[in-house]
């Protein structure tokens, strides 16, 4: 038996979702990988952000349950994007992040023209790869000592990648 995709929508982020983003990036499976954020940090990096940076509001039926981002690398010899994504405790496990990845995905490959895509999760977040894995990512190398974290220790990532022909739908 086949579950259904749930209806993921994603859509510019606005300075009124810094409230909520706020709020789920203080849930403790969020905050784990994203780190400490306040209003006024997700204001500064999620909503204001940097100029390859465009970050989208993940939504189901019109709530907002995360958010999703993509920076580009615009050097004609290495263009490629880069996607990361975070969702609401109660949105994780259901098929919300490969959903969302597969929007942003498409619009990356069709609309921006990106042959090829990349994410890199901590290599012991295994719920993610999966996620990522059902979009058609694959494991291309593992980054030591890649993320460091709130205590101060370091973490190793994966880096992963995805072709545009190799995209799941």
């Amino acid at each position: 038996m086949s579950v259904a995709a749930p209806d993921v929508t994603i859509r510019p982020i606005l300075p009124e979702d810094a409230s909520a983003l706020a709020a789920i990036l203080d849930q403790p499976s969020v905050a784990r990988w994203w780190g400490e954020f306040d209003e006024g940090r997700v204001e500064r990096e999620l909503i204001v952000g940097e100029a390859d940076l465009r970050v989208f509001a993940i939504e189901i039926d019109g709530r907002l349950v995360g958010a999703i981002q993509s920076h580009e690398e615009t050097d004609p010899e290495f263009r490629h994007a880069g996607i990361d994504l975070f969702l609401d405790e109660d949105a994780q496990g259901h098929g919300v992040g490969p959903a969302a990845v597969r929007v942003l995905a498409r619009r990356l490959i069709e609309d921006d023209g990106h042959h090829r895509l990349t994410i890199d999760p901590a290599a012991d977040n295994e719920r993610a790869i999966r996620a990522y894995e059902k979009v058609g990512f694959r494991v291309v190398g593992r980054l030591r000592r890649y993320q460091r974290m709130p205590d101060g220790t370091w973490i190793d990532g994966l880096l992963m990648e995805l072709l545009a022909d190799e995209l799941i739908d």
